[in-house]
Parts: C-alpha cells; structure tokens; sequence
C-alpha cells in the first residue's frame, strides 16, 4: 500500500514537472497570464474596498476581517485549481477521443486526468490571497497561537479537498453529457464570490445550504468565527476537516461514469 502511494505521488509529480517545464519554454506569456489572473481577482478586492469605503462593517464583520477571510478561501481555491485544473479541462478531453487513449494505459484514469493540466500561473491570483490575508493577519487584533495556526492549515487542506471535489464531479458529468454542465459554475466560482463575506451574511438558508449540501461553511464560516474569538470550543479547529467528506460521492460519481462511459466516437 504505501509503494503504492509512493509509486503514485512520484508518478504525480513528474506530471507536474513535465506541466511546469512547458510553461517556462514561453515566459514572456507565463508572465502575462500570471498578472493577468492577479487582476482579474483585483477587481474582487476592489469591490470589498468598495463596499468598506461606504460602510464601517458588515453583519459586524470589519474590512480587515473580510479580507482574512476572504484571502483563506481565495487560497484554497486557487490551490485546488492550480492542482485539479485537468477535471475542469476534462470535457475537451472526453470530446476529443483523448479519454480514449487514456482508458488503455496501465494507470489509474483519475491520476492520468489530474496530471494533464497543472496550472501554474494560478500563482498570480494565489499572489493576491497571500498579500490579503498578511494585511487581515496585522489588522484584525487576532490572538494567534498554535491552536489558531492549525485552523488555518485546516481550512485550507479542507477547502481544496471541496473545490476539488466540485471539480471532480463537473468532469464526471461529462461522461454523460460529452460537455461540462455550465450550472457547476455556481457551485464552483460562485463560491468564490459570494467567498468575498463570511457565509453567514447571507441569511440562514444559504448557511444552511454550505453546511449540510455543499460544506463551504465548515471550511470558511465556522472556523473563521473560532479565529475571530467569536466561538471558542476548539471543535471548531477541525470543522474544516469534515468538509471532507463531499470527496467521497465526487469519486463515487467519477467511478459510476466510467463504468457508463461510451466513447465520443471522436
């Protein structure tokens, strides 16, 4: 089992090589995208500087509490893009026959797909999330220690598991659809927008809905509370790590899909 995961996590990381190799033959547009994708998230800041320009708070979240939580959330979806970018190129793959090919090699389909795209320039908007979240680190009077440090470890790990499964599951409908289904969006960056506020602001349903359906809230409201000194169980520490259990009909749905798949005919 573990020369397994080994064999794999090695064969995983020449696929990001190979990936990170053909970036940099082309630096010039490496560059350019990475600052492109650092604008196109500067917008969102601006629109939260916007927002705190007119108003002192909001459900009584300060400007620097936002952009902390805001910056977490940005982070692990930008971190579950750059890795699980593959599923959400995967359509054009099932499209093109090339899923095909990949049936008949002697590796795991799954890692094969996750391997073909690692999207790099992600850095930019990553970038931006780093710079946020120091700025809401000096500015939100948070008494930090070991215990706080690991909540955010744990948010992130526990959001990048959700996102990748929303993307696990967007290629999985592919297998029936031969497209991706564009209502994923609002599942997916959807939840990177309404990500710029604590998902409490929204009203109770919504909570409801990113707690128990699609578990954005155990992975940024709760434990954001817990860091805010707002709740003070340490249960909240691991709120995040229960997100993950979505990955596990996200794989389920992948491994229904194969075993339904038909070739495109491409």
């Amino acid at each position: 089992m573990i020369h397994t995961i080994k064999k794999t996590m090695r064969l995983y990381g020449h696929y990001v090589s190979v990936n990170i190799r053909s970036a940099m033959q082309y630096k010039s547009s490496f560059l350019l995208s990475v600052i492109g994708q650092f604008l196109v998230s500067f917008n969102v800041f601006l629109g939260v500087l916007f927002m705190f320009q007119r108003f002192s708070s909001v459900e009584g979240f300060t400007y620097s509490q936002v952009l902390l939580c805001f910056s977490i959330l940005l982070l692990e979806f930008s971190l579950a893009e750059m890795a699980a970018r593959g599923f959400d190129l995967f359509p054009y793959m099932v499209r093109s026959g090339e899923f095909d090919r990949v049936l008949v090699r002697p590796q795991s389909a799954a890692l094969q797909v996750l391997g073909s795209e690692f999207e790099l320039t992600r850095i930019g908007r990553m970038l931006q999330a780093v710079v946020m979240f120091a700025y809401g680190v000096l500015h939100s009077d948070i008494a930090w220690n070991a215990v706080k440090v690991l909540t955010v470890v744990n948010m992130l790990v526990g959001g990048i598991v959700v996102f990748a499964a929303l993307f696990l599951i967007c290629a999985a409908f592919s297998f029936f659809t031969l497209d991706g289904l564009e209502f994923m969006n609002i599942f997916i960056d959807g939840a990177r927008e309404f990500g710029k506020y604590p998902m409490g602001v929204y009203g109770k349903r919504l909570l409801q809905l990113t707690t128990f359906v699609i578990p954005y809230a155990l992975v940024q409201y709760y434990p954001f509370l817990f860091l805010i000194g707002q709740r003070t169980s340490q249960f909240f520490v691991f709120v995040p790590l229960l997100a993950c259990w979505i990955f596990l009909p996200a794989w389920l749905f992948w491994r229904f899909g194969i075993r339904h798949y038909q070739s495109s005919g491409s």
